[in-house]
């Protein structure tokens, strides 16, 4: 597997990851980010970066973004971003 593969394999199990928060789990969060340490497919150490952010005003749809990168080389990182719709039917509000 190239270097590149290795960490967009790394952002994607990640991505998967934090895409299953429910949106009512993480709206009261929302905006919300942190990185820690880890390890590619490959064993590669790297750094996860994951942000919560809105896709629009307050209370849309969650936008997750993921970057995963060595820590000499945050350019040269992969960034791959999802989402997490509202739920129509959720009243709360934020």
């Amino acid at each position: 597997m190239t270097r590149g593969e290795d960490l967009t394999a790394a952002a994607r199990d990640e991505l998967d990851r934090a895409c299953t928060l429910a949106w009512g789990q993480i709206a009261r969060h929302t905006p919300w980010g942190d990185t820690f340490e880890g390890f590619t497919p490959d064993g590669r150490e790297v750094c996860f970066e994951r942000a919560y952010l809105w896709d629009g005003e307050p209370g849309s749809d969650i936008r997750v973004e993921v970057t995963v990168y060595e820590p000499q080389a945050y350019e040269a990182g992969v960034k791959l971003t999802g989402a997490i719709p509202r739920d129509p039917f959720d009243i709360r509000s934020v």
